[in-house]
């Protein structure tokens, strides 16, 4: 066993405690700032170099000054708890049992991001290399909508980074990228009138039902890629609106959920709605909407719902270096895959191609479930691998 591993597993009392007590504080998305302030104290008490929240309300502690740059990312908001007789515990009052912490927030994602700020214990100890500034983001609003926040950073704060560690879960696999995701607007108009004679308007939601069930064939015509696996497309919400439940409907929206695969783009995705015959027929719309996020600081910011596509090549440097990490503390060659779902990646380098993976404690499938629980023997693995990837970066 590794020093590294060693220190961390030692350490495992104090990691258990301060997930139990950042996954006792609810914060849903734009309600963060009672776990913000819990996690600022936190890097404070470590010896962070520098401390602050920008001006979205996101927390950067940075250590040290060099100049080649690495962030490690993790998103403190969580999902609401669902159906709560479907969990087995309190949501908020995490409870230890045959070796699992439950609680929401457990696995996504407050463990990476927890395990993450505490190896900065293990990385002061041993000496951050003097050319490298390490930045421990834990970043807002990522279940609404994510990559905002990095375009935040980027683009109104200037932040720089040479390589980005994401601490989403992986079960401890490295994982290197995952399909985009896109939201998309479809809209039919018609004409109303008196519900009692229908012949005389013009229904948006017959106009709108042979585009939902040729949308429905599209999903089995979209694009495959060996890695990332098929685009897809789904209908999420629909609605109409009629003068009255007594009048024919004088529009009608739909709400696509589609996940990009490599290779697929927004123009792309536009463009095979646009081509559906149903679609040309009705004379119907298609958009991608942009909308305005408010945060739990007060601030206001819009993004278009578009996250693009990424994946960081099999022979990258950065890559390369995770997996000799990996190697030094478990003696063993890791499995390199891909995330079903959507992360901030789609910002640090599907927006600004910066090389991104992942590594984080918990397994995926539990993410937005209920007796969502972390593994304990995850944490400290998860922590001693932070700081050996510090280490050799």
């Amino acid at each position: 066993m590794s020093d590294m591993l060693k220190k961390a597993q030692i350490m495992e009392k104090e990691l258990v405690k301060f997930l139990s007590d950042i996954v006792a504080i609810p914060s849903l998305c734009g309600k963060e700032g009672a776990v913000i302030q819990r996690l600022k104290e936190e890097m404070e008490s470590i010896g962070f170099d520098e401390v602050r929240v920008d001006g979205l309300g996101n927390l950067l502690g940075r250590i040290g000054n060099g100049p080649r740059t690495l962030v490690i990312d993790g998103h403190c908001d969580v999902v609401d708890v669902g159906e709560r007789s479907l969990w087995k515990t309190k949501p908020f009052e995490p409870v230890l049992k045959d070796g699992v912490l439950y609680g929401r927030g457990t696995v996504d994602q407050k463990g990476g991001l927890g395990c993450a700020i505490q190896s900065a214990r293990l990385i002061k100890e041993a000496g951050l290399p003097e050319d490298v500034t390490l930045i421990i983001i834990a970043s807002t609003l990522e279940e609404d909508i994510e990559g905002l926040s990095w375009k935040y950073m980027v683009q109104e704060e200037g932040l720089k980074a040479d390589a980005v560690l994401i601490t989403e879960p992986t079960n401890l696999n490295l994982y290197r990228g995952h399909r985009g995701r896109l939201e998309m607007k479809v809209r039919t108009e018609g004409i109303s009138c008196h519900g009692s004679a229908p012949e005389r308007g013009e229904n948006a939601i017959y106009k709108m039902a042979p585009i939902i069930a040729e949308i429905e064939q599209l999903h089995k015509r979209l694009k495959d890629d060996a890695f990332l696996g098929k685009g897809s497309v789904t209908i999420s919400n629909i609605r109409s609106g009629s003068p009255s439940l007594c009048a024919v409907a004088d529009s009608c929206e739909v709400h696509l959920d589609r996940r990009l695969t490599a290779g697929e783009t927004i123009e792309s995705a536009l463009a095979e709605i646009e081509a559906l015959p149903s679609f040309q027929k009705a004379g119907a719309k298609v958009w991608v909407p942009e909308s305005e996020y408010s945060t739990w600081s007060g601030a206001k910011y819009a993004m278009q719902a578009y996250m693009p596509t990424w994946v960081l090549e099999e022979e990258h440097p950065v890559l390369r270096t995770a997996i000799q990490s990996y190697k030094n503390l478990f003696a063993a060659a890791p499995k390199v895959d891909k995330w079903t779902f959507s992360t901030n990646g789609v910002g640090s380098m599907g927006m600004f191609g910066i090389p991104t993976f992942g590594f984080g404690p918990g397994n995926e499938v539990q993410a937005h479930a209920p007796n969502e629980g972390m593994p304990i023997e995850h944490l400290a693995k998860a922590t001693a691998f932070y700081a050996e990837f510090v280490l050799n970066f």
